[in-house]
């Protein structure tokens, strides 16, 4: 924060209390720290990737109260009395991966990476919600994330595969007419 705008905008402080990742958190935070930049400067938590700060490219997407947010759009003040999961939430031993980690892994749905922690975190919503989903309704559900790499039919097939995973299925089974078609494969 420049000096002009600390001026115009004050400095006010707020102390807040969350949990993020399973685990109370309390600090004082500027009144105007964005609830991306609580959650990568005060909690070292690098997954939240910050691209475009305005809410249009999605990669700083996190779960707020179990719901894909905007973490560059969202104060960290707003963030108080609720619970926020990162990435670094999936796996309790930092040297395994999750199911839906492992399937981005085995689907190749990482490209570049930049995306793939909201990606992650969008899939997990999208498995809990507990229906299965045609390839075409994954990509309407993961739209609001942009992917640089324009790799979604990697990341389409990592989302059905790590669905298929934690519901017990086989991959595939659950895809709807996309995969009987045959327009299931290939990439977009």
């Amino acid at each position: 924060m420049t000096t002009s705008t600390a001026a115009k905008y004050g400095t006010a402080r707020r102390t807040v209390t969350m949990r993020v990742n399973g685990r109370g958190v309390t600090r004082e935070v500027s009144t105007r720290t964005t609830l991306a930049d609580f959650l990568r400067d005060e909690l070292d938590l690098v997954s939240v990737h910050i691209g475009c700060e305005h809410g249009e490219c999605g990669c700083c997407n996190v779960l707020f109260d179990g719901h894909s947010v905007r973490s560059c759009l969202m104060l960290a003040v707003q963030g108080d009395g609720h619970a926020v999961e990162t990435v670094e939430s999936l796996s309790v031993d930092p040297t395994e991966l999750h199911p839906i980690q492992e399937s981005f892994a085995e689907e190749q749905g990482l490209q570049c990476g930049f995306c793939t922690p909201a990606m992650v975190l969008r899939t997990k919503e999208i498995i809990e919600t507990g229906h299965a989903m045609t390839d075409a309704e994954v990509r309407h559900e993961i739209s609001g994330i942009l992917c640089r790499c324009t790799g979604y039919q990697n990341i389409v097939n990592a989302v059905q595969s790590a669905g298929a995973k934690l519901r017990g299925g086989a991959v595939g089974a659950d895809r709807g007419e996309a995969m009987a078609d045959g327009a299931g494969g290939g990439r977009s």
